[in-house]
């Protein structure tokens, strides 16, 4: 999932399938036309999706060219982040907590990867604040802590106003499935959409059907909005 300006005349909305913990479910998300992969790993909050780095780094690894592997973590600081990078090797790393600016322009000029930053639903404004020192922004339902993955929705038409005014792509997270994801990206017009337990059987598992099913209706919506009159 390649990193250009918000608003490059693209002509579909991109998937990532989030929370991947087997190589099985990368390789269903893959085959259902997934643009990036999710791995989570280091975050100190409780979730069925958090894996070793071992097994982060070998979920990374079994990314084909051309789908994004996406390292999502919640690093205590920016060296922590660093080192994690250079042991797993994404393409991209997702940071959440309260991170200043100035350590997230820090982290990207030191690692070989791009840097996506989730900024609370509850305050999308904030992402203006991060817009110059990442490579894209993730608007996500945080719980307490500043972790994603809440299967909560949020204010949608609040994100599309906040996605306006941002020179960085918008990542719209939080609660989709795939019986909204299509008006998810109608109203918000996100440059990619970012799921986890919307697609889940149970336990950190993805339910085949539900990938499949995700991936084609946001890429259908994305060609449905570009024939609106």
């Amino acid at each position: 999932m390649t990193m250009p300006p918000a608003r490059d005349g693209r002509t579909r909305t991109r998937t990532k399938i989030c929370g991947l913990t087997n190589v099985p479910d990368l390789e269903t998300a893959v085959e259902a036309g997934a643009d990036a992969v999710g791995v989570v790993c280091d975050v100190p909050v409780e979730t069925p999706r958090e894996v070793s780095v071992e097994r982060a780094k070998r979920l990374v690894d079994a990314a084909p060219p051309f789908v994004t592997a996406v390292l999502v973590t919640m690093p205590d600081d920016p060296g922590a982040a660093i080192d994690l990078v250079e042991t797993v090797e994404p393409d991209a790393v997702q940071l959440h907590g309260g991170f200043a600016a100035g350590d997230l322009g820090y982290l990207r000029s030191r690692v070989d990867a791009s840097v996506l930053y989730a900024v609370d639903a509850d305050e999308p404004d904030a992402a203006s604040t991060y817009d110059d020192v990442v490579d894209a922004l993730v608007v996500d339902s945080a719980d307490e802590d500043g972790g994603g993955g809440t299967g909560e929705t949020h204010d949608w038409d609040r994100t599309r106003e906040a996605a306006a005014d941002l020179e960085s792509p918008l990542i719209l997270a939080g609660g989709l499935e795939p019986d909204n994801v299509a008006a998810a990206v109608r109203t918000v017009d996100p440059f990619a959409v970012d799921v986890a337990s919307g697609v889940e059987a149970a336990g950190g598992k993805k339910d085949a059907d539900a990938v499949r099913s995700f991936v084609e209706r946001a890429a259908n919506a994305t060609a449905d909005r570009r024939v609106e009159p």
